[in-house]
């Protein structure tokens, strides 16, 4: 029956309306797995059985009746931690929020509760979201399933490790600076980065809100395309949720690029970028140049700030939103405290771990008087060139095409230096920068490691970014091979 775990969401939905296999015995594959699987990889903060197999009832009954249901409908789902949850925990891996229990469900949590999909758990990451490697939880690291002495990569490590071992066929997670496309390149996965304003983050407890943007991870870009298609559109709830219609994200995966023009920005390809990696991702946009599609090098003059000016303002941001933490309202309360101030300088002492105390400290200095002007403004106005560069890129291309990440899985406790740590993040984080689209598909292996081969498309343009890394996965095999050590 193990097979099963790796069928696509296509097969699941066949096998389902054939009355092959029932949502309740689905949502239990999952669940058994799970148990088998994840105390060797701790992909999941919490696991739940009984909502799992409360919803995948409902969802049979439904069948039953002959009602009308969703593509999704009884298709198990994995939610990162930091997505608020109805009655369900959710600590967004840190201390502070160890007992945390949402009388809400985020936009998208709602979105898939009504159509019926089946929650089989949360899933780990970095402390509020601040990492590349999902080692700073708070409460456990998660680990790669091609390899368990290395990182799955973060801050959603979490759910792409989830979707990598087949502990689920589709998760959520958060992308702020690369958090989503950075840990499915890692794991061999499918993920993408909607552009901002297109998928609601209300109900996803925030890092950086200007930056921070939800979205899918999926075995194959087809279910990538429709579980996109169910968390997408306007929300009233959030007031940077833009109003546009949802294009027919399946509907665009033909299969066909030829003519597309994709640019090759070469400042992806400089130092830090791993040569056997340089060379997969190069591999791979020979593909889609035998595929029809004109490739061309270009140029992104300022991508080499980007890192430096990301690091300036998500910490800004960070400061700001997680002062709500004071040990007041909800969360941990430190048993030792003196005063309203004492009271909040132990509860967040208690509650922090290292990064993100790092990080708000950084911040708030970045935003203190006589620092605001020398750094975050500056750091601003650097953004709005970055904006302008790929502006100009897309007068001449379709999309962009780079690597994922610069390097495969590093080992556990590899990256100890901080700074080191945050250069995994440099091919993605501009396009936070910019709010665009993005998209990482497999496209090879390193050592027996997992490449990703990263997309980059114009505003609002998730349906050619899908279109291209539909034409290339069906040119290739990378996403039809599973992590072998998990059947040892």
């Amino acid at each position: 029956m193990s097979e099963r775990h790796f069928w696509s969401v296509d097969a699941m939905r066949t096998a389902l309306a054939k009355g092959e296999i029932s949502a309740q015995e689905l949502a239990t594959l999952f669940l058994q797995r799970i148990e088998t699987l994840d105390p060797h990889i701790q992909a999941y903060l919490t696991v739940t059985p009984e909502e799992a197999i409360a919803q995948a009832k409902a969802v049979d009954e439904k069948r039953a009746r002959k009602e009308p249901l969703h593509p999704l409908a009884g298709i198990p789902i994995a939610l990162k931690d930091n997505l608020c949850t109805r009655g369900i925990r959710t600590t967004a891996a840190s201390k502070i929020l160890y007992n945390f229990v949402p009388p809400y469900d985020a936009t998208v949590v709602a979105r898939l509760r009504e159509i019926g999909m089946v929650f089989l758990g949360k899933t780990n990451l970095d402390e509020f979201a601040m990492g590349s490697s999902t080692e700073n939880s708070g409460f456990q690291p998660t680990r790669n399933p091609w390899d368990l002495e290395r990182v799955p990569g973060g801050s959603s490590g979490g759910s792409a490790a989830a979707v990598a071992a087949a502990e689920a066929p589709l998760a959520l997670g958060s992308d702020t600076g690369g958090s989503i496309r950075q840990p499915a390149a890692l794991c061999g996965i499918v993920g993408m980065k909607p552009t901002y304003g297109r998928v609601s983050r209300y109900g996803l407890i925030a890092y950086a809100s200007s930056l921070d943007q939800i979205g899918p991870f999926a075995r194959t870009v087809g279910d990538c395309a429709l579980l996109l298609q169910a968390i997408s559109g306007h929300d009233p709830l959030d007031s940077t949720c833009l109003n546009l219609e949802v294009p027919d994200y399946v509907g665009a995966l033909t299969g066909e690029i030829k003519g597309l023009r994709l640019g090759v920005p070469k400042e992806y390809f400089g130092a830090g970028v791993q040569p056997e990696v340089a060379a997969a991702v190069r591999q791979a946009i020979e593909v889609l140049a035998d595929l029809g599609a004109t490739v061309e090098e270009c140029s992104l003059p300022t991508t080499d700030y980007a890192l430096a000016a990301y690091y300036i303002i998500a910490p800004a941001e960070c400061s700001s939103n997680l002062a709500r933490f004071d040990g007041v309202r909800y969360g941990l309360r430190s048993k030792e405290w003196v005063g309203h101030i004492g009271l909040t300088e132990k509860t967040r002492d208690e509650g922090f771990g290292p990064e993100v105390k790092q990080r708000i400290v950084v911040g708030t200095y970045a935003l203190s008087a006589g620092y605001y002007d020398a750094y975050y403004r500056r750091a601003q106005q650097t953004r709005t060139l970055i904006r302008r560069d790929f502006d100009r890129a897309f007068e001449r291309f379709d999309a962009l095409v780079t690597p994922t990440s610069p390097t495969p899985a590093f080992r556990i406790g590899e990256k100890a230096d901080p700074l080191e740590m945050k250069l995994a993040d440099v091919c993605t984080i501009p396009v936070n920068m910019a709010g665009l689209p993005g998209l990482s598909v497999p496209c090879g292996f390193v050592n027996g490691l997992p490449v990703g081969l990263q997309l980059i498309g114009k505003p609002f343009d998730e349906t050619t970014l899908l279109r291209i890394a539909h034409a290339y996965e069906e040119a290739t095999d990378w996403h039809r091979h599973n992590p072998k050590i998990l059947e040892n």
